[in-house]
């Protein structure tokens, strides 16, 4: 049977598995050691911690934690520049105005720029205006919606559209 290693009490045997000190408050108080947690994972909507021990630490040092998206935004460490890789610097190409030809007419430089409409809304002003009161009186967008007969969609964007064009 298992016994304290403070006051050498017998210990219960599930106890055991995982302790050498019995509940009483000098032992716990004299054998008690903090856990030290480290964050692995850390985004929006989750947050991941472990606690660190032996086998943590070689995960991390082993880098099983990293960031996946590091490598596809490149690295803190500068470039070398073309002179110092080797390579020659590129020779400037002279810049000489082509010359138009008469007989076939540039077709980019004839043609309109095409121009951006925006996406027709689906909702009216009145219906916009009405919406962004309720929004200022504190009304939720489902509350908003069921008055003004919209989808809670709807509703949603004519907040956001409004605090994209600096309104709210």
């Amino acid at each position: 049977m298992a016994q304290c290693i403070t006051c050498g009490s017998e210990l219960h045997p599930d106890r055991a598995k995982k302790y050498n000190y019995c509940m009483a408050p000098e032992c716990q108080e004299k054998n008690l050691k903090g856990l030290t947690m480290v964050a692995v994972g850390v985004n929006k909507s989750a947050e991941q911690y472990l606690i660190l021990d032996e086998q943590t630490k070689d995960e991390l040092a082993s880098g099983k934690f990293a960031d996946q998206r590091r490598g596809s935004f490149g690295t803190s460490v500068p470039s070398a520049s073309p002179a110092e890789a080797g390579a020659s610097p590129a020779q400037p190409v002279p810049s000489k105005p082509a010359r138009p030809n008469p007989a076939r007419p540039d077709p980019a430089r004839h043609q309109p720029a095409p121009t951006r409409r925006a996406a027709p809304k689906p909702w009216t002003k009145s219906q916009e205006k009405l919406a962004l009161l309720y929004n200022e009186q504190g009304l939720r967008p489902e509350e908003i919606a069921q008055k003004l007969r919209l989808s809670t969609y709807t509703v949603t964007q004519i907040i956001l559209s409004s605090r994209n064009r600096g309104k709210l």
